[in-house]
């Protein structure tokens, strides 16, 4: 580098200059040829760090680069390894993913599990703990309204939601309008969708038309869509009653908004974990009959777990995520949270399928029975991960 004139660069914050490591490893290991033996390059010194930082434009202090040096050189080995690894140059990216063998095509099927007859009840607050299809099976009875159900969650949210900080908005005036709507159909016995004139939530990254959609993140504070995720599209269509925008981890990151720390109901001092945190608090806490979230790396499933609730991640490729807000495009997955494995289902019907406009989606039936028996099922276990499980997890791990 002896020919590259080199001048100081600007300082910039110790947060930032750690997260070079990987591009700085990436630039290091380009310079390795494929063939060359791993063991056979040196680990980055202190001062081949500096000439390359400064050949970046960039001045680091000794010290910051000692804090630098171990994460290059671990990221190093790791791009060393995968360059040893012979890819031919017509492999395409892992965008889209097809699990099925070719030629196979599967019959879709819904079948729920036979629903008791609708009881009762003396208090609507009564049914705040229901799953949605027991919620659908009671519309459809006429035991309860869509309009006194949606009532009965805004007034949840209102009184709960301040101390879960599950909330970013309440939507009462479409909310309202949706459930008088589905009202109408149902008296008219038009049931359609399973889900006509149950409410629920959205987390508050999907686009929703005229209504603020923050990411959690204080500079989208204000940020207003003009149009609808494909989701929120889809349970529109449904007759879904959508109650409020709930709150996620800032760029869908943890539990943390501008609002606050999500909470857990059920353990109130801890966080409700995320980045779907308000879904899976609101739902846990009954404050919406099923709610949306989505998954990068345990989003929905970290949270569902914390709060107790049945979350679902889909395989990649099964939701459109049109209108959501892209954390990483090759792993972004849109699911439901609710408080049954048939919520789940009975919404990712509804939600699955190409639109035309996320390009990863295929059209592919989902099929499931609720009715199957399980006796035959066979799980299998990572032992791996199994045997770093902490001693209270793996009782989780023998019974399943």
């Amino acid at each position: 580098m002896e020919d590259i004139k080199l001048t100081p660069g600007p300082r910039i914050g110790r947060r930032a200059w750690l997260k070079l490591a990987p591009l700085l490893a990436s630039a290091v290991a380009a310079q390795t040829p494929p063939s060359a033996p791993v063991a056979s390059v040196q680990e980055l010194s202190r001062e081949t760090m500096r000439e390359v930082l400064r050949a970046a434009g960039l001045t680091f202090t000794d010290a910051e680069i000692d804090m630098l040096l171990p994460s290059v050189n671990k990221a190093l080995e790791g791009y060393r390894q995968l360059r040893a690894i012979q890819v031919p140059l017509d492999t395409e990216p892992a965008t889209r993913f097809q699990p099925l063998p070719p030629d196979h095509m599967p019959r879709a099927r819904l079948r729920l599990s036979r629903l008791p007859a609708p009881r009762r009840h003396t208090s609507v607050d009564e049914l705040a703990y229901l799953p949605a299809t027991q919620l659908g099976h009671m519309l459809r009875a006429r035991q309860i309204t869509s309009t006194e159900l949606t009532r009965m969650y805004l007034a949840r949210l209102r009184k709960f939601g301040p101390q879960l900080h599950c909330v970013v908005t309440l939507t009462d005036d479409l909310a309202l309008s949706q459930a008088a709507a589905a009202d109408r159909l149902l008296k008219a016995h038009h049931h359609g969708s399973l889900l006509l004139g149950v409410p629920w939530g959205a987390k508050d990254l999907f686009a929703t038309k005229g209504i603020p959609t923050t990411w959690g993140a204080e500079p989208y504070r204000g940020q207003v869509i003009d149009a609808d995720a494909t989701v929120v599209q889809r349970l529109h269509r449904a007759g879904a009653v959508m109650l409020a925008k709930l709150s996620m981890g800032s760029l869908a990151q943890g539990g943390q908004w501008f609002g606050g720390l999500t909470r857990n109901p059920w353990k109130i001092e801890e966080t409700s974990s995320g980045s779907s945190a308000g879904s899976a608090a609101a739902c846990a806490a009954g404050l919406v009959g099923f709610a949306l979230g989505t998954e990068t790396l345990g989003s929905i499933l970290s949270p569902s777990r914390r709060c107790g609730v049945a979350g679902l991640r889909p395989t990649y490729g099964r939701i459109s995520r049109h209108g959501a807000m892209g954390l990483s495009w090759s792993m972004d997955k849109v699911g439901p949270i609710a408080r049954s494995i048939e919520d789940c289902a009975l919404v990712l019907t509804l939600l699955h399928g190409p639109d035309g406009l996320d390009t990863t989606v295929r059209d592919i039936p989902f099929h499931f029975d609720a009715r199957h028996s399980l006796k035959k099922l066979r799980v299998g276990v990572v032992q791996a991960d199994y045997d770093k499980a902490k001693p209270e997890d793996q009782p989780v791990y023998i019974q399943a």
